[in-house]
């Protein structure tokens, strides 16, 4: 009967090891951008779950991402935990974040400010793009099986660490349905 538990610690054990393979196989490799090129625009398109760098109309990188859990539809209200659609700049980066660095974007607009009080809801904020929750940056590609984000944009650190690189305060985004 000893026999038993052992060969159960030894299955858990395997189970183990496999998850573990599976997580780290499923990191990201991103081969370096070479030089000191810099991005001159960013788009992002919901539908496509993809965020795009751009230098002088051509495609620098591109990235699969997570979204808002409240759907890629367009954002309405705070709370509602959807990525904002329109035009706004990169407004600065926050590298210190609970999620690991995080670059804001400049929503919402002087208009939609002024859209939300017409309407009397308050439109939120707080946008970024960002990695994963510091500490759980070992969950690597496995965080886009789902949108999880409150209405930013969530790529893996070791992208971020390069959107970090590329895209300097100031740089224009476009975000689209």
């Amino acid at each position: 009967m000893p026999t038993r538990p052992k060969r159960i610690d030894l299955w858990l054990l395997v189970l183990a090891i496999a998850a573990i393979l599976i997580v780290w196989g499923m990191r990201p490799r991103i081969t370096p951008i070479k030089g000191s090129m810099i991005a001159d625009r960013v788009t992002v398109e919901k539908s496509n779950h993809r965020l795009v760098l751009y230098r002088d109309g051509a495609v620098l990188r591109s990235y699969a991402v997570a979204l808002g859990r409240g759907g890629i539809g367009p954002k309405e209200r705070a709370g509602d935990n959807r990525v904002p659609e329109g035009q706004y700049r990169i407004v600065s980066r926050n590298p210190h974040s609970a999620f690991y660095r995080a670059l804001r974007v400049g929503y919402p607009t002087p208009q939609q400010v002024a859209a939300a009080r017409a309407a009397g809801i308050d439109p939120g904020g707080d946008i970024m793009i960002h990695g994963i929750r510091n500490g759980l940056g070992w969950i690597g590609t496995f965080q886009r099986t789902v949108d999880w984000t409150r209405g930013c944009v969530a790529v893996t650190d070791e992208e971020m660490d390069e959107i970090w690189r590329l895209v300097p305060d100031g740089t224009p985004i476009e975000i689209r349905p």
